[in-house]
């Protein structure tokens, strides 16, 4: 009997289902259950490519007018002067205690050499000037060797600038080995006396980077290198100057020295017209042929440590 009953609420739990059912298909079948429904709309394949040309063609061409904005035309030269305003403390010796009869020969001293002032003209020498980031570069990579040598156990060129692919002739012209090691680089070999080997860096330097001599720890130097060959180290009389630059678009150049009192030896100044930051940056923006001189940019004594 029980069986029977439960049979039979089965039965009727499954005719309500399916009364259920039946009666929600006929509801929705007038939007598209079952053979009378509304149908799907069928995609237009060339109208969509037609609308999609159109779009790729307005893109490039406003992508082609902003970079022509962006770039600009022809070719400009930056110049100036940085000037020490402050008072160089006397250049300390180095402690030279190694190869004694090459490199302190008939008591010769070596001086530190970070903070190079000229006594007449106030000139701040080895002041790093270098193009952040160029649109197009005038002048290719040359195949003549920049040369960097050492003698009388120090570096001839105190802060060095390089290009990208050019090579470098390191060379020894001492009577005694030198092992030499450009930071951040592929380059740490020794050199024995007298010879010479090419380096040709292969990737940017973010900001100068050290050479050192492992044999003799007292010898230093700073070499920067740049894609674009945009990088100039001011003189013993404080100028630089940047020819072949792109003209007729905002450029923005970083600075740095050694000892500059900024964040990775940035050289912050008080000039506002070019937008000259905390982080040794300014802006400008140069005409076509022109030659920007900046004049003379004074860097006081706090900017520089003493």
């Amino acid at each position: 009997m029980l069986q029977k009953q439960v049979s039979k609420a089965s039965g009727d739990s499954r005719f309500r289902l399916t009364a259920g059912l039946a009666t929600l298909c006929g509801f929705v079948s007038v939007l598209g259950c079952g053979p009378g429904g509304v149908s799907n709309p069928r995609p237009d394949y060339e109208a969509a490519s037609i609308l999609r040309t159109k779009l790729v063609s307005s893109a490039g061409a406003t992508a082609k007018a902003e970079d022509a904005v962006v770039q600009g035309t022809g070719w400009a030269t930056l110049k100036g002067r940085f000037v020490f305003t402050g008072t160089a403390s006397p250049a300390k010796p180095l402690v030279v205690d190694k190869d004694t009869q090459v490199c302190s020969k008939d008591g010769m001293k070596l001086y530190d050499r970070s903070l190079l002032v000229d006594d007449s003209s106030k000139g701040l020498a080895n002041v790093v000037v270098f193009l952040r980031k160029s649109s197009r570069v005038r002048a290719e990579v040359s195949d003549e060797p920049l040369v960097f040598d050492q003698k009388s156990c120090e570096f001839l060129t105190p802060v060095f600038a390089g290009r990208i692919g050019q090579p470098i002739e390191v060379k020894n012209s001492d009577p005694i080995g030198h092992n030499t090691n450009i930071a951040g680089t592929s380059f740490n070999q020794l050199i024995p006396a007298g010879e010479a080997t090419t380096f040709t860096p292969n990737r940017e330097t973010g900001l100068p980077v050290t050479v050192t001599c492992n044999i003799h720890p007292w010898m230093k130097a700073y070499a920067v290198f740049r894609e674009d060959g945009y990088v100039a180290v001011s003189a013993e009389d404080g100028s630089f100057s940047i020819p072949d630059l792109p003209a007729g678009e905002s450029l923005e150049f970083q600075v740095w020295h050694e000892r500059a009192t900024g964040r990775s030896g940035a050289v912050s100044l008080e000039q506002p017209n070019l937008k000259w930051n905390a982080k040794g940056r300014f802006k400008i923006e140069l005409k076509e042929d022109e030659v920007r001189d900046l004049g003379t940019l004074e860097v006081p004594a706090d900017a520089i440590s003493g």
